[in-house]
Protein backbone atom coordinates (compact mmCIF):
# COMPACT_ATOMS: atom_id res chain seq x y z
CA UNK A 1 0.00 0.00 0.00
CA UNK A 2 1.36 3.52 -0.84
CA UNK A 3 1.44 6.38 1.59
CA UNK A 4 -0.94 7.92 -0.68
CA UNK A 5 -3.65 5.33 -0.72
CA UNK A 6 -2.75 5.20 3.22
CA UNK A 7 -3.45 9.24 3.63
CA UNK A 8 -6.43 9.06 1.35
CA UNK A 9 -8.28 5.96 3.54
CA UNK A 10 -7.11 8.01 6.97
CA UNK A 11 -9.16 11.20 5.09
CA UNK A 12 -12.01 9.22 4.17
CA UNK A 13 -12.51 8.20 7.97
CA UNK A 14 -12.12 11.02 9.77
CA UNK A 15 -16.09 11.47 10.29
CA UNK A 16 -16.23 7.73 11.76
CA UNK A 17 -17.11 7.48 15.44
CA UNK A 18 -14.42 6.21 17.73
CA UNK A 19 -13.75 3.73 19.39
CA UNK A 20 -14.95 1.34 16.06
CA UNK A 21 -13.97 -2.47 15.34
CA UNK A 22 -13.32 -3.28 11.95
CA UNK A 23 -16.98 -3.93 10.18
CA UNK A 24 -17.76 -0.63 11.80
CA UNK A 25 -15.01 1.15 9.92
CA UNK A 26 -15.54 -0.80 6.82
CA UNK A 27 -19.56 0.18 6.89
CA UNK A 28 -18.16 3.71 7.00
CA UNK A 29 -16.27 3.31 4.32
CA UNK A 30 -18.77 1.96 2.35
CA UNK A 31 -21.36 4.37 3.24
CA UNK A 32 -18.97 7.45 2.05
CA UNK A 33 -19.88 6.18 -1.65
CA UNK A 34 -17.10 6.78 -4.11
CA UNK A 35 -14.37 3.66 -4.80
CA UNK A 36 -14.97 1.01 -3.15
CA UNK A 37 -11.31 0.11 -2.69
CA UNK A 38 -10.75 1.93 0.70
CA UNK A 39 -13.34 -0.98 2.54
CA UNK A 40 -10.93 -3.45 0.64
CA UNK A 41 -8.39 -2.57 2.17
CA UNK A 42 -10.21 -2.42 5.78
CA UNK A 43 -10.98 -5.93 5.40
CA UNK A 44 -7.04 -6.59 6.09
CA UNK A 45 -7.24 -5.51 9.48
CA UNK A 46 -7.67 -7.66 12.63
CA UNK A 47 -11.11 -7.81 14.09
CA UNK A 48 -10.83 -5.88 17.57
CA UNK A 49 -11.43 -2.17 18.10
CA UNK A 50 -9.45 0.87 16.70
CA UNK A 51 -9.34 3.84 19.39
CA UNK A 52 -8.28 6.27 16.65
CA UNK A 53 -7.37 6.81 12.56
CA UNK A 54 -3.96 6.62 13.03
CA UNK A 55 -4.02 2.95 14.85
CA UNK A 56 -6.11 1.95 11.63
CA UNK A 57 -3.34 3.26 9.67
CA UNK A 58 -0.34 2.05 11.68
CA UNK A 59 -1.86 -1.58 11.70
CA UNK A 60 -2.33 -1.80 7.89
CA UNK A 61 0.86 -0.33 7.36
CA UNK A 62 3.10 0.06 10.37
CA UNK A 63 6.21 2.78 10.45
CA UNK A 64 7.10 2.70 14.42
CA UNK A 65 9.61 0.44 14.95
CA UNK A 66 8.88 -3.05 16.77
CA UNK A 67 8.95 -2.43 20.14
CA UNK A 68 11.89 -4.44 21.65
CA UNK A 69 12.39 -6.83 24.81
CA UNK A 70 14.72 -4.47 25.87
CA UNK A 71 12.81 -1.77 26.58
CA UNK A 72 10.59 -4.01 28.86
CA UNK A 73 13.01 -5.01 31.32
CA UNK A 74 13.46 -3.14 34.83
CA UNK A 75 16.49 -0.36 35.04
CA UNK A 76 19.39 -1.17 36.78
CA UNK A 77 20.27 -0.49 40.23
CA UNK A 78 22.42 2.57 40.78
CA UNK A 79 25.29 2.20 43.05
CA UNK A 80 27.19 5.30 45.26
CA UNK A 81 29.85 4.87 43.22
CA UNK A 82 31.00 7.76 40.19
CA UNK A 83 31.13 6.34 36.74
CA UNK A 84 34.49 4.94 36.47
CA UNK A 85 34.95 3.31 39.53
CA UNK A 86 37.54 3.96 42.10
CA UNK A 87 39.87 5.57 39.47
Amino acid sequence: MTTGRLAELQTLLEGVSLPAGRQELIDYARGQGGDRSPAALLEALPERRYRSIDEVAETLQPVQPPRTALEHRAPRVERDLPPGGEA
